[in-house]
């Protein structure tokens, strides 16, 4: 038997006759689903060359051995995964639905699959959405924050693709009336991804969406974020605190993520313990203890927060401040000897206070624990191959706050951009390091406003750092407009 290939029964024919393989040796052992047609059993014999050894399966537990033999068909590397003609070539090697089930293989749907999430990887893509309409099943990738479609493909196959990334996720393949979520570990090319699955039943079939979370930046530090120099300087200060909060606020896609574990990275030298709940776990991080909330266990951030605190931790970081509880719980840590690293969603610093005040944490305790408050953006960058200066006119120049005339860029499109005129993202920040100023505001339970006039006395807000990437070049004007706040109007008039 030396050098002969392994007995083997493709997805497709396993899934439609209801037979898989479950062991092979002098004869098969395979399983065959309650109602399947004992017929398929011959066709079986036949591919695999060897007697049967045949057990019977509910449908449940037939389903579930199914996922269990064809979860680890998973992306190997770029030999694999080779696209000379890109998706579009791929498309022409998809027969019908009906057809695909009936093959010997289910190679097209397996390189279908594996080729959609090689191009998104190599295009830079965050996301992978998969949505079904009756007329098409469309593939979008989220590249640099924007949603672009890849491809256009006969809605028949939605359940065989659907199927195919569930088994891949270990998910129950026969559940399509509920959402469900999971995870597939990847490699390709020597790079480790994770890819987190979600499903979400809709009316023309299962909608999916795969988030592909590149391990390498989990290991970004904090120089690497593209902050400037002050705010450098400030974040790096706040993390060398002995005890205190860091929030670090924006919108969901904003990088919050990133930066906590930037801020670890600075902070994992040995000789601290780190411990993290967080929902999910995003980046496998070495020298971190990281703990996973699962609320339907009753482990929730807060319970997992003060779990953490009964072993012995000198930094924590809290995925997410949800409610009031996790608030007084990271409060209460800080106060204790903790230094506590959380995101809370609010639109910018200063409403972070107003945000904690909502949930109930006294003004006075806050003064006393907040550290450092940033809240971040990220815009895209300008392609350098073919951004275009020109001068900005009277209502592009009144956005932003500059006077008419100013230099500015635009973006254009070429090949090397893929005729978006952007390549990559860059971050937008804005920091209020809590000062003893600030801290009184804080204490006399001032308006967001106030404090962010105190904190932002040099300008050194979300809107003039945008302004700033937009007069060096780095992004455009339209994508600086999406960070500014209303108040630029002000800011405009004393410029004029």
């Amino acid at each position: 038997m030396t050098g002969l290939a392994a007995p083997f029964l493709p997805y497709a024919f396993a899934r439609k006759a209801g037979v898989v393989l479950l062991d092979a040796g002098e004869a098969a052992h395979v399983g065959l689903r309650e109602g399947a047609d004992p017929l398929a059993l011959v066709e079986a014999r036949r591919a695999l060359g060897l007697p049967l050894l045949v057990e019977r399966l509910s449908r449940a537990e037939f389903d579930r051995r199914l996922s269990e033999v064809y979860a680890g068909d998973r992306v190997g590397d770029d030999a694999d995964l080779a696209l000379p003609d890109g998706l579009d070539g791929m498309i022409d090697d998809l027969p019908a639905a009906a057809d695909l089930l009936d093959g010997s293989d289910d190679a097209p749907v397996i390189r279908m699959i594996n080729g959609i999430i090689a191009e998104a990887v190599r295009a830079g893509a965050s996301d992978v959405h998969l949505e079904p309409y009756e007329t098409a099943l469309i593939v979008r990738f989220r590249i640099d924050g924007v949603l672009r479609e890849a491809l256009s493909l006969n809605p028949r196959i939605t359940p065989l693709l659907a199927s195919r990334v569930k088994v891949m996720a270990r998910l129950d393949i026969a559940e399509k009336r509920v959402p469900q979520d999971g995870r597939i570990p990847l490699a390709l090319g020597g790079k480790t991804l994770d890819v987190r699955v979600s499903t979400l039943p809709s009316r023309a079939g299962e909608r999916v969406v795969l988030r592909i979370l590149d391990k390498d930046q989990g290991d970004l530090g904090l120089a690497d974020l593209g902050m400037d120099p002050a705010s450098l300087a400030t974040f790096e200060a706040a993390l060398r605190e002995p005890n205190g909060i860091i929030l670090v606020t924006g919108p969901t896609g904003s990088g919050k993520t990133t930066s906590l574990y930037a801020g670890l990275s600075l902070l994992n030298d040995a000789t601290r313990n780190i411990l993290t709940v967080e929902d999910p776990v995003e980046y496998a991080v070495e020298g971190i203890g990281q703990t996973q909330v699962n609320p339907k266990v009753g482990m929730t951030f807060a319970a997992g927060l003060r779990a953490i605190l009964r072993q012995d931790p000198d930094v924590v970081m809290v995925g997410e401040i949800r409610d009031v509880e996790t608030a007084h719980i990271a409060v209460q840590a800080s106060l204790t000897g903790h230094l506590v690293l959380s995101t809370v969603h609010t639109n910018d610093a200063a409403g972070a206070v107003t945000r904690l005040r909502d949930m109930g944490v006294e003004p006075f305790l806050l003064a006393s624990t907040l550290r450092l408050i940033v809240a971040q953006r990220l815009v895209r960058r300008l392609c350098p191959a073919c951004r275009r200066e020109e001068p900005a006119d009277g209502a592009s120049a009144k956005l932003i706050g500059v006077k008419t005339g100013t230099r500015v860029w635009r973006a254009v499109g070429c090949p090397a951009c893929n005729h978006t005129g952007h390549q990559g993202r860059v971050g937008v920040y804005e920091m209020i390091r809590v000062d003893d100023r600030v801290r009184r505001l804080i204490s006399a339970e001032a308006a967001e406003d106030a404090i962010a006039a105190a904190a932002f006395e040099k300008g050194a807000d979300l809107a003039s750092r945008a302004r700033d990437l937009v007069l060096a070049g780095t992004t455009s004007l339209e994508e600086a407009v999406r960070v500014i706040r209303q108040d630029a109007a002000a800011a405009s008039e004393e410029a004029a």
